[in-house]
């Protein structure tokens, strides 16, 4: 398993009970025993792919786990359906206990960063006795709320969380898969990032602008990403576009507001990212 080379992790590609093709790693250690590893279920977040784990996969692989990393829907080599309401976070997480079904697996931590916090966090509620324990990182949980709130006042009432109503905009697709370099090259890029990115209105400007500091990439890294992400940029925005159905979701299912007490769980956040100061 070296990280600066994609092909050395063992990957797959199947077709879940819910119709929906996956792909993704799945790693064994060397001491596998499926009635006694644990299993590691990492959720990536946005714009990311499986590769965001490369450094994580293998050394709790040597520690004795199962790691399973999929590309989320809409991402890399699994499916990307067209229809925004195909990405509600049920319907994600429906995906997720198909996934671990096929694999044989009833419990697993599930780790989740960004997007992948948010689903994993859901994944609790719709699925609690799936997990052994949660962890969360950058995006806390948060509960379902009780009244409908369109991201545009999300915006408007944290404009750290600007960008959101900017990406639940069908149009930026085409922007952000013009620019697909440069906005890599922002997204990856060192902290502090220009606060002007995350604001309402301001991806145009930001997209023609040049200078974008070092990254956190190397460039065999970013290269992965640019090929990958090519696949195209819609599925990943639309995970942005679903917050009504989502809404409509959990109050249908009356989702609990509160994760289970008896469930350990970690919450990790970066004190330079922006989106969480």
């Amino acid at each position: 398993m070296d990280p600066q080379n994609p092909a050395s992790f063992n990957h797959r590609t199947e077709t879940l009970s819910t119709g929906r093709t996956y792909h993704f790693v799945d790693q064994l250690p060397d001491s596998y025993d499926p009635k006694q590893t644990p299993t590691l279920l990492c959720v990536h977040g946005f714009p990311d792919l499986w590769y965001g784990w490369r450094y994580q996969i293998g050394p709790w692989v040597r520690k004795g786990c199962r790691v399973v990393v999929p590309d989320m829907l809409g991402y890399g080599g699994t499916d990307k359906p067209a229809d925004a309401s195909e990405y509600s976070t049920k319907k994600l997480c429906v995906d997720l206990a198909a996934l671990l079904d096929l694999l044989g697996v009833r419990q697993a931590v599930v780790v989740g960063h960004d997007w992948g916090a948010y689903t994993a966090g859901r994944f609790a509620l719709w699925y609690p006795k799936r997990l052994l324990a949660l962890v969360i990182m950058s995006v806390p949980y948060t509960p379902p709320s009780r009244i409908y709130i369109p991201v545009e006042d999300v915006a408007k009432l944290a404009p750290n969380l600007g960008y959101q109503a900017d990406f639940a905009n069908p149009a930026t697709t085409t922007d952000i898969e013009a620019n697909l370099e440069r906005f890599l090259s922002i997204t990856f890029r060192k902290a502090p990032s220009n606060e002007n990115y995350l604001r309402q209105g301001t991806l145009k400007k930001v997209l023609r602008a040049t200078g974008e500091g070092p990254s956190v990439l190397n460039d065999n890294e970013f290269q992965y990403y640019l090929s990958e992400l090519k696949k195209g940029m819609t599925g990943p925005l639309k995970y942005y576009r679903t917050a009504k159905y989502r809404y409509d979701e959990e109050q249908a299912a009356g989702l609990p507001a509160h994760l289970p007490p008896y469930l350990p769980v970690l919450f990790l956040w970066g004190t330079l990212d922006r989106c969480c100061a």
